[in-house]
């Protein structure tokens, strides 16, 4: 057996293999070292993604281990560990042999492929990134600030001096927070029975007001026609007669009847819009 002569804290020799045993920080992170060397020199070809295959394989429990921290958030964990894997293989493809150990590079990348998940796919409505990452700021704050025995809810100005944000960033931090899953409108607000959804706390449109809207801006217009159009008006909307029975009642023809309605519409339309009546619709 090789023997490395360089020495512990302690002073005793150590092997290679306790020595490379010793930078894996975790079981599932296989010595890999002298595959990715071998990577790195083959060119594109069947040999060369097969052993990237194999890497991908080997380092795969460590990706699953980086998903399970992600599991208590929302997401499925068969599909973090889906994201984990994707992270895994673009380190994989990324990797540099000669910038340090792969798991220090590909435990980063991972992580971030997952975050990015969440960011990207995960909420319900669309946050910015920046509105995103103080939500994380208030998030970690909070469980911070709640964490000792006795502790009470803290206010906006807590998570401010906390956090070091200000009170309006906490506050838009504290409302993301609610925009991470949206509510049903058809979900059941009541429980005692009634029965009602959360729609059904909806103001609606009341159709009325249009009315009350437009016969006040028509009512300078009316007072303004002489009492023989207004008449006549009122007898053709509000009374719903004919032209011809108008006619026939005002003895005059009812062609004459058409113009002034004509006429008179127009000049109260004008009024309504504000506009001064043209002197086509005078004569």
């Amino acid at each position: 057996m090789l023997i490395d002569m360089s020495t512990s804290r302690s002073g005793t020799p150590t092997t290679n293999a306790a020595a490379t045993a010793a930078q894996r920080a975790h079981d599932d992170a296989p010595d890999t070292a002298a595959p990715f060397a071998r990577l790195a020199e083959l060119e594109e070809g069947p040999e060369r993604d097969a052993l990237r295959d194999e890497l991908v394989e080997a380092w795969l429990p460590m990706a699953r281990r980086i998903a399970g921290r992600f599991r208590d958030r929302g997401e499925n964990i068969e599909d973090l560990r889906q994201v984990a894997a994707l992270g895994l293989v673009k380190a994989v493809d990324r990797y540099d042999p000669s910038r340090g150990a792969f798991e220090s590079y590909a435990v980063p990348t991972i992580t971030g492929e997952i975050k990015r998940h969440f960011r990207d796919r995960m909420w319900a409505l669309r946050v910015p990134r920046r509105v995103q990452e103080l939500r994380n700021k208030v998030r970690v704050a909070r469980r911070e600030l709640t964490q000792a025995p006795g502790s009470h809810e803290p206010t906006v100005a807590d998570l401010a001096a906390h956090t070091g944000l200000t009170e309006e960033e906490v506050s838009a931090g504290m409302e993301a927070m609610d925009s991470f899953k949206t509510l049903s409108l058809d979900v059941e607000m009541s429980t005692d029975g009634d029965g009602y959804s959360f729609a059904d706390t909806f103001g609606t449109t009341e159709a009325s007001y249009d009315v009350v809207l437009d016969r006040e801006a028509v009512k300078e217009g009316l007072r303004r026609l002489p009492e023989r159009e207004r008449a006549i008006l009122y007898m053709r909307f509000f009374e719903d007669m004919t032209q011809s029975s108008i006619a026939g009642r005002l003895g005059i023809s009812q062609m004459h009847v058409s113009r002034l309605i004509t006429r008179s519409c127009a000049l109260v339309r004008e009024q309504a819009l504000g506009r001064r009546p043209g002197s086509d619709s005078a004569r």
